[in-house]
């Protein structure tokens, strides 16, 4: 009798053993999604930064170019992979966020990548208040050009106006 119960025991122990590790690993596999989702629209946004930063230099052709690089990140992202939140924004701005980065792209005006570039701005920015940032994105306005942009650093650095206006406008938000 007591070698049943033993027997028993054991057995249960190695039941229970084997559950919790089966456990961990579906933990591990499920926290290595949130890394790939968080990646994916990460690509996404450091080619706005690109672009912004190509505006800041008031260089088109450079703007042209990193704009058709977002266009590329745009069109990487697999949405079945993003969490529920992000897919819902990027099912309503994925449309003009795929115009915009196209336009920006196909010319080398200046003006006019400025002025798409407030459109692109609105969407990235709704787009990134859903996610979680890696680090602290400043929302900026400049009150000349009645517009935002997004920023990863605090510092005031204008892309509508570039060097003629550097540093007009201000921080009205910090996403974390």
């Amino acid at each position: 009798m007591k070698k049943s119960i033993i027997a028993l025991a054991t057995v249960l122990t190695v039941v229970f053993s084997a559950n919790n590790i089966q456990a961990n690993t579906i933990k591990s596999e499920s926290g290595t999604t949130e890394i790939v989702d968080a990646s994916q629209l990460q690509s996404v946004y450091d080619a706005y930064f690109n672009v912004k930063d190509a505006l800041i230099k008031s260089d088109s052709k450079l703007t042209s170019a990193k704009a058709a690089t977002l266009l590329t990140a745009i069109s990487a992202v697999k949405m079945d992979k993003l969490k529920s939140n992000e897919h819902t924004v990027w099912m309503k701005v994925v449309k003009k966020l795929t115009a915009d980065a196209k336009s920006i792209s196909s010319t080398t005006d200046l003006k006019k990548q400025r002025e798409t570039f407030k459109s692109l701005s609105k969407s990235t920015y709704d787009l990134i208040k859903v996610s979680n940032p890696e680090q602290p994105i400043y929302k900026q306005y400049c009150p000349m050009a009645d517009a935002d942009w997004l920023s990863k650093e605090k510092a005031v650095k204008n892309p509508y106006y570039g060097s003629s206006m550097l540093t007009c406008g201000n921080v009205v938000e910090t996403i974390k």
